[in-house]
């Protein structure tokens, strides 16, 4: 693969580490493991036994707390401590040939990783403000079938999955300034229409 390509997978691992980060190292664990991805060096620990049973444990325990309201913003909360570093890791491991991470990658990572954990986290916040839970398990189970599915995506087309990451990540944050605008214009419209005493 050319460093193009490498980039852009780098790009897409760290941006669904800020939404799924354990789903994210255990698929590419399993993908190294069943040898349909050959691992860069720094990559390979990812493939180990420790490393795929720890990630998919937690991926299962993430499975189910992001289902439910309040424990999902609790959770994302704590998961800026793995989900930011595990985003520059991966992102710049996937562009080490030899093993050594560039410090330019891990800052992209980062950033990148940041930016989709702020965008769900934003969106799962405004979402708790529903009384009804079926909005959380709906976007929660929609942040799963997104994360596979890219994840498969980058393996098979990088550049696509790149673009679709994008696209998704632009829609969300139009749907987050749409919602934020709904939920919180209506308590400035309310206190215009108010007399004043």
């Amino acid at each position: 693969m050319s460093e193009a390509h490498l980039f852009a997978i780098g790009v897409v691992l760290a941006w669904l580490a800020g939404v799924r980060a354990y789903l994210t190292v255990f698929g590419v664990g399993v993908a190294g493991a069943l040898g349909w991805l050959d691992l860069p060096p720094a990559l390979e620990a990812t493939a180990s036994p420790w490393v795929l049973g720890v990630s998919g444990a937690l991926a299962v325990a993430e499975f189910f707390a992001d289902k439910i309201p309040g424990v999902d913003s609790g959770w994302d909360l704590l998961q800026t401590l793995a989900r930011v570093p595990a985003g520059a890791f991966l992102a710049a491991a996937a562009l080490s040939p030899d093993g050594e991470l560039g410090a330019g990658m891990l800052a992209t990572g980062a950033g990148v990783a940041l930016s989709s954990h702020a965008l769900k986290s934003g969106t799962r916040l405004l979402l708790n403000l529903s009384p009804e839970p079926v909005s959380n398990v709906a976007a929660s189970s929609t942040e799963d079938v997104v994360t596979v599915g890219a994840l498969g995506l980058a393996l098979a087309s990088p550049w696509l999955a790149l673009a679709l990451v994008v696209a998704i990540g632009l829609i969300g944050l139009l749907a987050v300034v749409w919602l934020w605008r709904r939920v919180f214009g209506r308590g400035r419209k309310r206190a215009a229409v108010l007399p004043r005493s």
